[in-house]
């Protein structure tokens, strides 16, 4: 008898039989033939006492093998179409846990009935306002509550990003990993705000003895504790870790550079005005809404394969609509000296002060139109502020450029295969999901500023004159009135006298 057992058999199930053949009785010359499956190929064995039994039972292999080779080969083409392309690449990044869907039951039960696509627009909608709400009710708080506001996102982003690298290399148990993170945090806060009250609070620096030696040593002070923490983990070094320690120093020092850096320069550009605080900030959020919502009623066209869900029609939707409102919320907010004027510390006072003429930048000016406009609207000139051309060029790159640090963010999420990087705001994702384009923004604000608005402050210059030496400022003096009366500037008898 034959017996015929391939691996899909269950165990309980009883072995083909081979009935014998008509032609020949079954005898002592019977085979007994055991056939095995082993990843789409057979193995046989038998007990073959002629050499005719050897051939039936090569005939029987070959075919048995060939059966079986089709349907293998259909299988693995069936696996191969179904392999998606994200499960190719980075398979050796762990995977960081899910969080769980925190949307407040209250919004769950009244949107119940809906679809899972309108109930996140619904959800992302109402957090959305109150998001913006929030906003409105600390720039009316003033700038110091401003100020403490990014000092609390940009913390909350550093735990979000040095979180996921903890969560993917947790289980090496590498040493003093989150406590160097957090004293490198330190650190630099350390530095990027004594150089801001350095800066800005030079009087009252001046006054008090204490902050004068902190402020004199500061950079020096700033080096010691860094040069501490680097120290400290060369001796924290493992041997079957060096690379992965490594990786995660980097790490640190990348997330400092992206969130600490990007913060310290809103903080800056909030001291050239609340203006330059507020209105890039909006434009950033008009441009991730109004995208948002272009891309989902009228989105058909992908526009970047790493985030599948954003259109070229949210992108130029996202781009004109940010425009006409950067112009428009310019042209309010203009108008404000509390807005234009620059944040500065009032020594008499001892708190801030936002109060000063407006520069020319926030004076209505007469701008001729070019012809086609003219031609289109019939009018020959229109009056604007000149900081409404700027805000122009601060929309344009809040819709062009600033959607790429949203993009750069999502790459990093897939890289490490997360949807969000945290579960603190629902339907949004964590804050860093909703700063990622701030950042960047932060940068190209502080760049132009420097670049086409800030001249010289004399406020400053005076300060720094003030701190020096007598015969220092007598000399200064001196050679300032010679310059003034070689200009003409002052007439010879004035300074003789």
């Amino acid at each position: 008898m034959t017996e015929l057992r391939h691996r899909g058999a269950k165990d309980g199930e009883p072995p083909l039989e081979q009935q014998p053949s008509e032609d020949k009785a079954p005898s002592n010359q019977h085979m007994a033939l055991t056939a095995q499956q082993h990843g789409g190929r057979f193995s046989v064995s038998a007990s073959l006492p002629t050499r005719g039994a050897a051939l039936m039972v090569c005939s029987a292999n070959f075919s048995a093998s060939s059966e079986l080779m089709k349907g293998s080969d259909s299988e693995l083409k069936a696996d191969k179409e179904g392999v998606s392309d994200e499960s190719k690449v980075d398979s050796g990044v762990p995977e960081v846990p899910v969080p769980p869907d925190d949307t407040p039951e209250v919004l769950n039960k009244a949107l119940s009935g809906l679809s899972s696509r309108w109930k996140n627009w619904w959800v992302r909608g109402i957090l959305t306002l109150a998001m913006i709400s929030f906003f409105f009710f600390i720039i009316y708080l003033g700038p110091m509550v401003l100020m403490m506001i990014v000092l609390c996102v940009q913390i909350k982003c550093f735990h979000e990003i040095i979180t996921i690298g903890y969560n993917v290399y947790h289980s090496y148990d590498l040493p003093w990993f989150r406590t160097l993170s957090w004293y490198f945090l330190l650190c630099v806060n350390y530095f990027f705000y004594g150089e801001t009250v350095t800066d800005y609070f030079f009087t009252l620096v001046q006054r008090e003895e204490p902050l004068r030696i902190l402020s004199k040593y500061h950079r020096f002070i700033s080096f010691a504790l860094y040069l501490t923490g680097f120290c400290m983990f060369v001796l924290s070094l493992v041997k079957k870790h060096y690379r992965l320690q490594f990786y995660m120093f980097g790490w640190t020092h990348v997330t400092l550079l992206i969130v600490v850096t990007q913060s310290h320069l809103i903080i800056h550009n909030l001291f050239e005005g609340m203006i330059w605080f507020i209105v890039p900030i909006s434009c950033v959020i008009c441009n991730d809404i109004m995208a948002y919502m272009f891309g989902f009623f009228f989105g058909r066209t992908p526009l970047i394969k790493l985030s599948p869900k954003k259109t070229w029609e949210g992108f130029i939707g996202g781009l004109f609509a940010t425009i006409v409102f950067g112009i428009m919320l310019s042209y309010v907010m203009a108008g404000y000296r509390y807005f234009v004027c620059p944040v500065e510390f009032n020594n008499d006072s001892n708190s801030f002060q936002v109060d000063c003429e407006p520069s020319e930048l926030f004076q209505l000016q007469d701008y001729n139109l070019p012809g086609v406009l003219e031609s289109v609207t019939g009018w020959t000139t229109v009056r604007l502020y000149p900081f409404q051309i700027h805000s122009i060029a601060l929309s344009s790159f809040a819709s062009i450029v600033g959607p790429f640090g949203g993009f750069f963010a999502s790459g990093f999420k897939r890289a490490f295969k997360i949807k969000d990087f945290a579960n603190t705001i629902p339907g949004h994702g964590g804050i860093m999901d909703r700063f990622d384009c701030q950042y960047i923004m932060a940068t190209f604000v502080n760049v132009y500023i420097a670049s086409f608005i800030r001249g010289p402050n004399p406020s400053k210059v005076v300060q720094q004159l003030l701190a020096l030496r007598s015969d220092q400022q007598l000399y200064i003096f001196n050679s300032l009135k010679a310059h003034l009366t070689e200009k003409g500037l002052l007439r010879a008898a004035e300074a003789a006298a």
